[in-house]
């Protein structure tokens, strides 16, 4: 990438480089699970110290400044999966984050990091799925997709023929994601059986559309859990796996999150099948999103730093972005009034 640059108060000032996002790879196939193969996971323990430990120091080992850390920002923009999921959602609220989604960064920040044209816009907008048809018709043409949570979010806890049809509705109504819950007290008790049929319907009941299975990793009690969780739902054809609702106590940590993306790893290594990643809630500072980004690059690869296998769910992220950009392009920070989301 090569990086543009600008005179300003009569010194030479390096801009962030040119964002050329590889599209995603049409060859790749997608993930239509396995077997349940309880001997890929039984076995496997997770130390929680080794996991923090290492954990740690992921943010230490790499940093990035300046026309990079811009860079990576804007990277982190393109994976947002920017979301409400509020009791008080209304059509016109929805309509203003798909606005957002589809302008994410003002024309002049936009224009002074050499994006202008570019099409720079949000990985995917999530809803309720009563609100799928709003932002459907808010995003039409654009390419963003729209996702919609189901089965019963955030529990769980309805009946599965009711968390099957919410799935169905929402397909029906355009989404073209699906964020299911799992039941936690399946992974809790090792009744993986339950798990993997669970997933599998949901995992038919969504079609075309993908899966993301949401672990709600925040009551799964041990990472030892986290890992065989992962695991299952991955072999029931999960196209990505998530860690949180964003409900819970304990929602995304970088510890939790190197154990999933070690059981995509693992699961790679077992099948030579790509699945996605997306941690979710509380992820609300610029410096978070590039940690996860840190964390997919060093575990994943290059491969795993774009939309099609990586996406952050946020509702207030890209105010913060937005304000470290306009810190980089100007030398100040404004406001976060000057960055409103809906």
């Amino acid at each position: 990438m090569k990086a543009a640059t600008e005179k300003q108060a009569g010194s030479d000032r390096q801009i962030a480089p040119r964002h050329d996002l590889v599209p995603v790879r049409p060859d790749r196939p997608r993930n239509d699970g396995t077997d349940l193969r309880p001997a890929w996971f039984e076995n496997t323990t997770v130390n929680l110290s080794a996991a923090e430990r290492r954990a740690a120091t992921l943010a230490t080992r790499r940093t990035v400044k300046k026309a990079w850390q811009a860079a990576w920002l804007v990277r982190a923009i393109e994976c947002i999966d920017l979301t409400t999921l509020a009791g008080d959602d209304t059509p016109g609220r929805v309509e203003r984050l798909c606005a957002k989604a589809r302008w994410p960064l003002r024309a002049d920040l936009a224009e002074a990091l050499g994006l202008s044209g570019y099409g720079l816009h949000t990985g995917a907008v999530c809803v309720y799925p009563s609100m799928v048809p709003d932002a459907v018709r808010a995003l039409e043409g654009t390419g963003i997709s729209v996702a919609s949570v189901a089965t019963g979010f955030p529990a769980g806890l309805t009946p599965l023929s009711t968390r099957l049809a919410e799935i169905r509705y929402a397909v029906e109504q355009g989404a073209d994601e699906i964020d299911i819950v799992i039941h936690r007290a399946q992974v809790l008790t090792g009744d993986w059986p339950a798990l993997y049929d669970e997933l599998r319907r949901m995992r038919e009941a969504c079609g075309q559309a993908h899966m993301k299975a949401i672990l709600a990793t925040g009551e799964l009690k041990t990472l030892t859990n986290v890992y065989r969780a992962s695991m299952v739902a991955m072999m029931a054809g999960a196209d990505f796996i998530k860690t949180s609702t964003g409900m819970e106590a304990v929602n995304a940590t970088l510890p939790v999150s190197l154990v999933m993306v070690r059981a995509i790893r693992d699961y790679l290594g077992f099948t030579g099948l790509h699945v996605g990643f997306k941690p979710a809630g509380g992820i609300r500072a610029a410096k978070d999103a590039i940690a996860w980004l840190i964390l997919m690059k060093e575990e994943l690869g290059a491969d795993w730093l774009r939309p099609d296998l990586f996406r952050i769910g946020a509702s207030s992220l890209l105010g913060d972005i937005e304000r470290q950009i306009e810190h980089y392009v100007t030398g100040r920070y404004s406001s976060a009034d000057r960055h409103g989301m809906a």
